[in-house]
C-alpha cells in the first residue's frame, strides 16, 4: 500500500502531460462533474460513456496500468456484494452497481495522479473550516511515514513469532503494537507542531496560490468538460 501510495505522489509532481500541466481547479470541477454523472446517470449508456472516457483520462495522463488496477479496484469487492443482494436477473443492474464505484475510483485516482497534493488541497482549504483544511494538508504526508512505520513494526511482529502461541497471545501483542503506533503518531504530531512554531506558524497553514493559474493546458481540461457535457445531454433520457 505505501508503495502505491508513494508511485501516485512521484508521478503526480514528476508528470509531463498535459493534464499535470492544467491547474488543480479545473480538474476537481471537472472530476467533480465525472463524479455527480457516476451516481447519477439515469442512463447505462451515458454510464457506459462516462467510464469510457474516463479511461481515456486515465490513458493520457500515462499512469501504470497495475498502479491503476490497484488503487481502483478496491471499491469491486464492495460493489460485488451489492451485485448479489439486489441482482434481479437481468445483466444490467449488476453492470450498473459495478461502473457507479469503479468510475469515481478511476477518476479519484485520475486526479490524485496528475496534481500535486498542495495544489489538491489549496483549494480545498478555502471551503472547509480551517481546523479541516489544514488537517487534510498535513495528514496527507504524515500518512507515508505512519504506513511506513506500521510496515516495519508488522515485519519485526512476524519475524520475532508474533503470529504463533495462542490467541489471547496474539492479540495482546497486537494491541501493544497498536499502542505503540499511537504513541509514536502522538509524539511526531507534537515535534511537527513546534517545528512549525518555530518556522513562523501563526494558526494558519496557506497553501500553495498556483492551483488556479491558468494555462494551455487548461484547454484539454475544458475540451473534456465540453465532451462530457455534450455527452450528457445527448444520452441523458437514454435507456
Amino acid at each position: 500500500m505505501i508503495g502505491a501510495l508513494a508511485q501516485i505522489d512521484y508521478l503526480a509532481n514528476a508528470g509531463l502531460t498535459p493534464w499535470h500541466r492544467a491547474t488543480a481547479l479545473g480538474k476537481l470541477l471537472l472530476v467533480g462533474g465525472i463524479l455527480g454523472l457516476a451516481v447519477f446517470a439515469p442512463s447505462l449508456r451515458l454510464l457506459v460513456a462516462v467510464h469510457v472516457m474516463v479511461w481515456a483520462l486515465v490513458l493520457t495522463g500515462r499512469l501504470p496500468g497495475r498502479l491503476v488496477a490497484a488503487a481502483a479496484g478496491y471499491p469491486l469487492l464492495f460493489a460485488a456484494l451489492f451485485v448479489v443482494s439486489r441482482w434481479d436477473a437481468t445483466w444490467q443492474t449488476p453492470l450498473r452497481l459495478v461502473l457507479r464505484p469503479l468510475t469515481a475510483s478511476l477518476a479519484a485516482v485520475w486526479l490524485v495522479g496528475t496534481t500535486p497534493y498542495p495544489d489538491l488541497f489549496a483549494p480545498l482549504s478555502r471551503v472547509l473550516p480551517r481546523g479541516a483544511g489544514d488537517g487534510l494538508f498535513l495528514t496527507y504526508r504524515a500518512l507515508f511515514a505512519l504506513l511506513a512505520r506500521s510496515e516495519r513494526l508488522w515485519r519485526a511482529f512476524r519475524l520475532r513469532g508474533g503470529l504463533s502461541g495462542p490467541a489471547r497471545r496474539q492479540l495482546a501483542l497486537a494491541g501493544e503494537g497498536l499502542g505503540t503506533l499511537v504513541v509514536h503518531g502522538f509524539e511526531r504530531s507534537q515535534r511537527l507542531y513546534s517545528a512549525m512554531l518555530l518556522r513562523g506558524h501563526s494558526g494558519r497553514i496557506c497553501g500553495c496560490r498556483h492551483y488556479a493559474e491558468w494555462s494551455r493546458a487548461d484547454l484539454w481540461v475544458g475540451l473534456a468538460a465540453i465532451v462530457l457535457g455534450a455527452v450528457s445531454v445527448w444520452l441523458w433520457r437514454t435507456p
